[in-house]
């Protein structure tokens, strides 16, 4: 019989994190080579482990690159235990074993730049390829089934690698080692064109795809996460034919750039925003254009951003570079229906809109919007969390670890999910708004999909403490049917506390001044809030600031159409003959011909018209008063997106505009009565329009600085939380950031969650945790 193979002195080191799909065994192969070790590696589902034996000082340095990790890993803990090693005399890659993923999956990755100059190699095996990719880049969250992350587990399972693939994917030295979307022109997804004329495949599907958009169509593009549809984003016509037939009246179209070299040719962006731009993320980032680029002005009506991105697919870049102009790449689907990623459903539902489609045969596992992100003060901060940035987790901050397992349900609006477990936070993507159809489902759905790869089982549901949520309905009947504890947050304690939670501000710490800006959310006292100054930990949120309460007449209606709230505003502050005079001389143009008397009669009544105390809804009276709100927005946030580009416009810098401070009700209070006055003073003298909005935007973050001032002295706190979709408006973020700084305070605004909500859920679950915790 054979000799047993003698047993060694080892250690068993095994890597939580996010250590699926980003070359961490060939990572841990090539370290553990170099340092002359002997042993194994291996997926468990949710980690690595190592079984490693050999000289002390080469194990601690292996231990000490495992944290560093290869470039798209984040490590969470490297736990080491003694072992014995009985094993061949190398360093080997053993098969995974099956088990479920806490720590996530890493986001689908731009194509890399070794990629692309293959591609674009003549003499390359994949020259010209749709779909090259490496362990460095290429599709990961949307195309997986399964953990742990092998091939078998993707929608790449159907595409038996030839023997040149094969040769790579089992080399430990090649960068195709274990890349499990590996694939080339000989064993690989295909390109399909279907379209006016004959179909083709290939590169002749691109070229008749180029062809028809240089010709002013709409090309439907399958993509990593959906489709898209496609047009020059050059051509006013073009532009308007997508807009019309998709009806998207007047929200910003992103358009996507070649390369860098195209980037530069049409926009001016930042340094912060190339390097953004460049990120494997590869987001949509609202970058300035240059006056003479030969961009169509319908891109993004009334704005001063264009948001753009990188070709992020091989599929993209290879399209681009045949149109040889930039395009327009938005989210393919009807109208407030979620994005087609079902090739059938692409050519039904797009039928009305497409002039042809370029498809390929590789299925999406899941839809992902694209992810949007901006440099707002400094830093880039996550608007839209979609494809390359979901599921990526958020580590929660000490004290978290213990808590059970919470799945919440985030809000209506930008409606977004968020499960915790063992101290991790997932986030979802992007899901849209749903009041639109087809967006609960597509939620309900992605819920059981997150669960169901990542093992969570919750043992409470957070909720929003609106009862006519959507939100609240559908996670108290998951509640329900699960039996398990619902947990309801108000709105704007779920804002601030997750910002909290994505800066690290541990479950027992102080509190913080919170202030939360948005467009509207249910308030402890049953009214709209939304300009608001809290004092919170995670347990709870006390109310002591405000934006002072005005009418919202027509109540839902008032968010959509800017000039009522202009009315109620003006009305408020001058009386209805005082208004009434404005309007007589022109200084408010948006009140012409309104049914005023009826408004008003609502407002006197009480019937149909709230009070708020909403900073979004000042935002759509300002921008009614200076003419750039529509009469009814077609999009959400609109009128506000219209008025921050019209401050950005201004001149010079603009003097504060007047706000009150004074105290009603027991709560401080922000009066807009004499910045008022003052905006129609100006508008009757003729200062320009962008003067007296950068004007209201620095005097209302200087309001909101000084009562927020006032309120950490008061309660012997020094950080506010900034949060709430006014936060994404960049001009207010940074004036606020700057005016608090200077008060000496410390300044949280959101960065990998979004400020607005977007991110509630975060807070929800984060709040929802600390209870539990606490066992309130």
């Amino acid at each position: 019989m054979p000799d047993r193979p003698v047993e060694l002195a080892a250690e068993r080191i095994v890597v939580s994190g996010l250590v699926q799909a980003v070359g961490f065994r060939p990572f841990v192969w090539r370290v553990a080579r170099r340092l002359g070790l002997r042993g194994t590696v291996c997926n468990l589902g949710d980690r690595v482990e190592i079984l490693v034996t050999g000289p002390e000082a080469a194990r601690d340095a292996l231990v000490a690159a495992l944290w560093s990790g290869p470039p798209r890993a984040r490590v969470l803990a490297v736990a080491r235990q003694p072992d014995l090693y009985d094993g061949g005399p190398g360093f080997e890659i053993v098969p995974s074993v099956a088990g479920g993923v806490s720590a996530g999956i890493v986001a689908d990755l731009a194509t890399c730049p070794a990629c692309l100059e293959e591609i674009r190699s003549p003499a390359a095996r994949r020259h010209g390829y749709a779909f090259t990719n490496c362990v460095d880049c290429g599709p990961r969250f949307s195309i997986v089934s399964g953990f742990p992350y092998d091939r078998a587990r993707t929608t790449m399972a159907g595409f038996a690698l030839c023997a040149s693939c094969r040769a790579e994917y089992d080399d430990p030295t090649d960068r195709r080692f274990h890349a499990q979307p590996i694939a080339c022109p000989a064993c690989g997804p295909r390109l399909r064109f279907v379209g006016p004329g004959a179909g083709s495949e290939g590169e002749a599907a691109l070229t008749a795809a180029a062809s028809l958009l240089l010709s002013g169509g709409i090309v439907a593009v399958k993509g990593i996460g959906g489709y898209h549809l496609a047009c020059l984003a050059t051509s006013d016509a073009a532009v308007a034919l997508l807009r019309a037939r998709k009806g998207r009246l007047a929200k910003p179209l992103a358009v996507m750039m070649r390369d860098a070299a195209m980037l530069e040719a049409f926009c001016r962006p930042s340094a912060a925003e190339r390097q953004l731009l460049a990120d494997p993320a590869a987001p949509v980032v609202p970058v300035a254009t240059r006056a003479d680029a030969p961009l169509s002005a319908g891109l993004a009506p009334g704005l001063d951003r264009l948001g753009v991105m990188l070709a992020y697919t091989p599929l993209h870049a290879l399209l681009l570079a045949r149109v040889g102009a930039p395009l327009v790449m938005s989210s393919g689907n009807l109208s407030g229906c979620p994005q087609v990623t079902d090739d059938a459903a692409a050519l039904r539902d797009l039928a009305g809109i497409a002039d042809g489609w370029l498809m390929h045969d590789r299925p999406i596992a899941r839809r992902l919007d694209d992810s949007v992100m901006a440099v707002v003060d400094g830093q880039p901060r996550v608007l839209r969390r979609g494809r390359g940035l979901a599921p990526e987790p958020l580590t929660l901050p000490p004290g978290f670890a213990a808590a059970p397992p919470v799945l919440a349900m985030g809000a209506d609006l930008k409606a977004a999910f968020c499960l915790t477990r063992n101290g991790q936070a997932l986030l979802s993507h992007h899901m849209g708004n749903l009041d639109d159809a087809g967006v609960a489902d597509a939620l309900l759905a992605a819920l059981a999909d997150y669960r169901a790869l990542f093992a969570q089982a919750p043992a409470v549901v957070a909720v929003d403490a609106h009862p006519d949520y959507r939100s609240h309905a559908l996670g108290r009947r998951l509640a329900a049917e699960a039996g398990l504890r619902v947990e309801t947050v108000w709105h704007h304690h779920a804002h601030v506390a997750a910002c909290m939670a994505e800066h690290g501000l541990p479950a027992d710490g102080r509190a913080v001044v919170g202030l939360a800006l948005d467009g509207a959310g249910l308030g402890q006292d049953g009214t709209v809030w939304g300009g608001e100054v809290l004092v919170c930990d995670y347990r709870a949120a006390r109310r002591v600031g405000r934006l002072a309460p005005v009418a919202m007449p027509g109540g839902d209606v008032a968010a959509r159409e800017p000039w009522r709230m202009l009315l109620a505003h003006l009305d408020a502050t001058l009386e209805p003959d005082g208004t009434d005079a404005a309007v007589a001389r022109g200084l408010a143009p948006a009140l012409a011909g309104r049914p005023l008397p009826v408004l008003r009669a609502m407002i006197r009544a009480g019937v149909n018209a709230p009070a708020c105390s909403s900073a979004g809804r000042l935002f759509d009276a300002m921008a009614a008063l200076l003419d750039v709100a529509p009469a009814r927005m077609s999009y959400e946030g609109e009128a506000a997106m219209r008025l921050e580009a019209l401050a950005r416009g201004a001149d010079q810098a603009a003097d504060s505009a007047p706000f009150g401070l004074r105290t009603r009700d027991g709560l401080a209070e922000i009066d807009p009565a004499a910045m008022w006055r003052a905006a129609l003073r100006d508008r009757g003298d003729g200062v320009a329009p962008a003067r007296i909005s950068a004007s209201f935007h620095a005097g209302l973050a200087g309001a909101f600085a000084e009562l927020a001032r006032r309120t950490a002295q008061v309660e012997g706190l020094d950080t506010v939380a900034l949060s709430g979709g006014a936060m994404h408006n960049a001009v207010l973020a940074e004036t606020l950031a700057v005016r608090l700084r200077a008060a000496g305070l410390r300044v949280l605004l959101p960065v990998r969650a979004p400020a607005g909500d977007g991110g509630l859920a975060l807070g929800q679950a984060a709040v929802a945790a600390a209870r539990m915790l606490e066992g309130v």
